[in-house]
């Protein structure tokens, strides 16, 4: 009998046949080799357009900023692939936050790259983000649109949250102007 965790223990047999097991050594695995296919890291999206291929062993955790197209709402997250995780908070896939669905669709307004993990810093700083969002209070202008001030709010939050963080090797990249 297998017990697969310490958290979850599934007491199973697990039986390999002889036919299964293969007697040759496993060969190591090549970064190259460590590359999957999909439509998720396209551009365009044009028929009959090759796929670009992603290096999973250079994947790196991002924050991400994401705004509606359709309502004056915000939203913060951590992933190692946006362009899969957007599609989750538009609906095409499965698995996006529950929170996000009133919102859809959604575009990205900023992403900060280069983290080296979820757990120490990553989902850190996406923490203190939002938190700072809440605790920042927000300016009312009647001549500017919500979503701008929105993102002004955001922004001026991400500024706060900086000043808590080692960020030297962030890249912060802004696609919608605050």
């Amino acid at each position: 009998m297998t017990r697969l965790s310490r958290r979850f223990p599934n007491l199973k047999d697990y039986v390999l046949s002889p036919s299964k097991v293969s007697s040759q050594p496993a060969r190591p695995c090549s970064p190259s080799t460590l590359k999957i296919a999909g439509n998720l890291g396209r551009r365009g999206g044009a028929e009959g357009e090759t796929s670009h291929w992603i290096d999973k062993s250079s994947s790196k955790w991002s924050v991400y900023l994401i705004a509606s197209t359709r309502v004056p709402r915000t939203y913060v997250g951590v992933t190692t692939n946006f362009f899969r995780r957007l599609k989750q908070h538009n609906g095409e896939l499965k698995g996006g936050a529950k929170a996000s669905s009133a919102g859809r669709p959604w575009s990205l307004a900023c992403i900060i790259r280069g983290f080296k993990d979820r757990s120490e810093v990553a989902c850190k700083f996406e923490t203190k983000w939002k938190s700072l969002s809440r605790k920042t209070s927000r300016k009312k202008n009647k001549d500017c649109p919500s979503t701008n001030l929105l993102l002004q709010h955001r922004e001026a939050a991400l500024i706060q949250a900086k000043a808590s963080f080692d960020c030297q090797y962030l890249h912060i990249e802004w696609r919608m102007k605050p």
